[in-house]
């Protein structure tokens, strides 16, 4: 069998610790993302997938348990460790955009890629062919508010795929956006996932969406479970 790309195994995470107000968001929260699964995360408001997120993708730590990428134990890893395992290997879609104001929707694109050590050129061809295959190649030039919020996230689907990374990690990503343009935008996601054959973990209230994945797994009172 092949190694998860993803595993959790008793994660923890309290805020407010030892104090009286003290919140305790995960409670030992385990998980395993197979190689080229998608997987959605369903969860109440306030239940804690963004935290479970963070902690996946290596930008909070646990304060129990164990995280693996790749095979790899980051639990206990340092900074610059944590960083490149990030920027090689882990992609990011949040609820919007974020992309940067002032660069065209290729630049937001290329620019990841050039903090990843690839020439211009190279990184602006693939750049491109990411841009062409979710039907936003034409607005390559354009700046973000130039560009329509399904544009705009369709381009940020491509910045977090720019690397291609093992691991996709998207927190709401159609939750900004209405019915119909959710509808459109996460099925060029999918195809975009599905192309790539990387692994992905999708935090989505949008049970219809949620539908389409390989699992369903639910996050509620700190813990994750199947279904």
């Amino acid at each position: 069998m092949s190694e998860p790309v993803l595993a959790l195994d008793g994660v923890e995470k309290h805020f407010n610790r030892g104090l009286p107000g003290e919140v305790n968001v995960l409670r030992g929260a385990s998980l395993v993302l197979a190689p080229g699964e998608v997987v959605a995360l369903v969860a109440p408001s306030g239940a804690g997938k963004s935290t479970l997120l963070h902690i996946a993708g290596l930008l909070d730590t646990p304060d129990a348990g164990r995280v693996r990428i790749c095979g790899q134990d980051m639990t206990d890893a340092g900074d610059q460790t944590r960083t490149a395992m990030r920027r090689e290997h882990v992609g990011f879609i949040y609820q919007f955009h974020h992309l940067l104001p002032e660069f065209s929707a290729v630049e937001n694109v290329i620019l990841p890629q050039l903090a990843n050590g690839v020439g211009q050129g190279a990184a602006r061809e693939r750049a491109m062919a990411l841009l062409d295959r979710v039907g936003v190649g034409p607005r390559a030039d354009h700046r973000p508010a130039e560009m329509s919020g399904g544009e705009q996230q369709r381009v940020a689907f491509c910045r977090a795929l720019a690397n291609g990374p093992a691991l996709l990690l998207a927190d709401e990503p159609t939750g900004n956006l209405d019915p119909e343009t959710s509808d459109r935008v996460f099925a060029a996601l999918m195809d975009l996932v599905r192309d790539t054959g990387l692994s992905a973990l999708i935090a989505t209230h949008n049970l219809g969406l949620a539908a389409r994945m390989d699992r369903v797994l639910r996050l509620d009172n700190g813990l994750v479970t199947e279904g």
